[in-house]
């Protein structure tokens, strides 16, 4: 039988493709579509082990190129900041509670370095060093993340302070002025007011277009809901960012609390406004990262605090400023606290804090004993770079403030002996006590220019000499109410920042003379209720 199949030509069979063919093109068009696909970015993951745990601290080992400041994060979700490092070792800041991680605990890299949020919506808030809410009132929608560590502008990008930042303080806006950009020290001892004096600072800028930030380091939460409420009641709380870390935090926190709010109020101030910023206190702050820097076992100084806490504090107040319109038009007051210890200006942090800022409002507590609020010592305080910046009608009215008020202390140290002194000196005296009385000033009662204007005008022209004490306050308020009433006129020359002429003081002295002559007997029965003068400030 012949097979016909093989007299075919071969062309003519029917043939299909093989499987494992079918697999090898499938495999060479797989490949070539892998090498036309560009190849991802390897996954470097650096993970590290606890060795050490201290009270907010932490030692890592097995991270070789870690950064300083740079950010890490622990297995069990804490955080932390690079601090120390050594070959075989990393000293870290722990941002949490330390009681949450245990030893050989996973610590992996993050390559970030501690970020905040920034934005217009953190006004009116209660925030931590972190940027968390502390107010119940939900998530903050912020525009931005912002390292908390920034260079500070150069001379180039700086403006001169020509701007006055009102205080609303009487004993502050006359004698010791501070300007828009500046950095002004208050110091002083417990109790003495320093945190009002900064508070009634803020509640004044419910006159002015300022943005303001209060940064509470190491406070007590009633003496941080107070604040809180003063702010509420003087509508400035939706103006003002309030930041606390308590003693109960970790030290870590306490530590980047005022890099933290500087960077808010620089996102602020590159808009072109500006902002006012309270650190209270860097004493606080100091023995926070004196504690840190004593458990990684870094060498103490003198007081126990590292050598370089002069540097910490000079990179956070060197960031202030009032800045060109290239750097973005704004400017950064800041208003630093320091507690210091019976009376002890010479200690080493607030020495510090001293030589950095630009000039301090000493708040003595020997004044606070003699019911004198607020207890601004003018001998001791010191505004370097203000004066150019004080409205004119201020800088004339007050340029004999310190003199009468030096000469009558020294008088009044001098008439202590029981010495018998002639008609001048007795004159002396009754004017400088008046002057001093009416430096007085109720606590969360700041005043605006034109009232501060009549009040120094009418006591430096003697008004006052031959009122008690008690009967000043009263004399006070019906100066205030009148300047407001009568002297309008003078209210324009200081907003246009006129120098004050001489038939201004003469008006300003008319009208103080006629209504304390109208209100003498309300204010004999004011006298009475005011006996004891602002003792409820103390």
């Amino acid at each position: 039988m012949t097979d016909t199949a093989h007299s075919l030509p071969p062309q003519s069979l029917p043939h299909e493709p093989l499987p494992h063919e079918a697999l090898e093109d499938a495999f060479k068009g797989w490949v070539a579509e892998l090498l036309a696909t560009p190849s991802p970015t390897p996954l470097l993951t650096e993970i590290g082990k606890v060795t050490e745990v201290g009270d907010g601290v932490a030692v890592v080992s097995g991270l070789a190129r870690a950064l300083a400041d740079e950010l890490l994060e622990f297995e069990c979700g804490v955080q932390g900041i690079v601090l120390d490092l050594a070959p075989e070792r990393l000293g870290v800041i722990l941002l949490g509670p330390s009681e949450l991680i245990t030893l050989g605990e996973d610590v992996r890299r993050t390559r970030k370095v501690v970020s905040v949020p920034v934005g217009p919506a953190l006004l009116g808030r209660v925030i931590d060093a972190m940027g968390r809410p502390l107010d119940g009132l939900g998530p903050i929608a912020a525009v931005a993340e912002h390292p908390v560590e920034a260079e500070a502008p150069g001379i180039l990008s700086r403006a001169p302070i020509v701007r006055p930042l009102a205080t609303g303080i009487k004993a502050i806006d006359a004698a010791v002025p501070v300007g828009l950009g500046q950095r002004e020290l208050i110091i002083g001892d417990r109790q003495t007011g320093k945190t009002s004096l900064a508070v009634d600072t803020i509640l004044n800028q419910v006159r002015s277009r300022l943005t303001c930030i209060y940064c509470a380091i190491g406070q007590r939460g009633d003496a941080v809901s107070r604040v809180i409420g003063a702010l509420k009641k003087g509508d400035m709380m939706a103006r003002t960012l309030v930041m606390t870390v308590g003693d109960e935090d970790p030290p870590g926190l306490a530590y980047i609390a005022p890099y933290a709010a500087m960077t808010m109020a620089e996102y602020f101030s590159n808009q072109g406004q500006d902002v006012l910023v309270v650190f209270d206190d860097l004493t606080h702050h100091a023995r926070a990262y004196r504690e840190l820097s004593l458990l990684l076992r870094r060498p103490p100084g003198r007081e126990a605090f590292p050598g370089d806490i002069f540097y910490v504090h000079a990179r956070l107040l060197e960031r202030a400023g009032q800045f060109t319109a290239d750097a973005g038009g704004g400017s950064i007051t800041a208003l630093p606290v320091v507690e210091t210890q019976a009376e002890n200006l010479s200690a080493y942090i607030p020495t510090n804090l001293i030589s950095i800022t630009d000039g301090q409002i000493y708040l003595s507590p020997r004044l606070v004993r003699r019911n004198q609020f607020p207890a601004v010592d003018l001998g001791l305080s010191v505004s370097r770079v203000g004066g150019k910046a004080q409205d004119r009608a201020l800088r004339e009215v007050a340029a004999n403030l310190r003199v009468t008020l030096s000469q009558f202390e020294e008088l009044e140290d001098f008439a202590r002996f029981g010495t018998r002194l002639d008609d001048v000196t007795r004159a002396r005296l009754s004017r400088g006590a008046a002057v001093r009385a009416a430096l007085r000033q109720a606590e969360r009662d700041p005043m605006p220019a034109l009232e501060q204007l009549a009040v120094l005008v009418a006591a430096m022209a003697g008004l006052f000499d031959d009122l008690a004490e008690q009967k000043v306050v009263a004399a006070l308020a019906v100066v205030r109410v009148a300047a407001h009433t009568e002297l309008e006129s003078i209210a324009e020359r200081i907003a246009a920042n006129q120098s004050l002429r001489a038939e201004d003081r003469v008006l300003i002295t008319e009208v103080a003379t006629k209504a304390l002559a109208s209100a003498r007997t309300r204010i004999d029965g004011k006298a009475k209720a005011n006996e004891g003068g602002d003792g409820a400030n103390a």
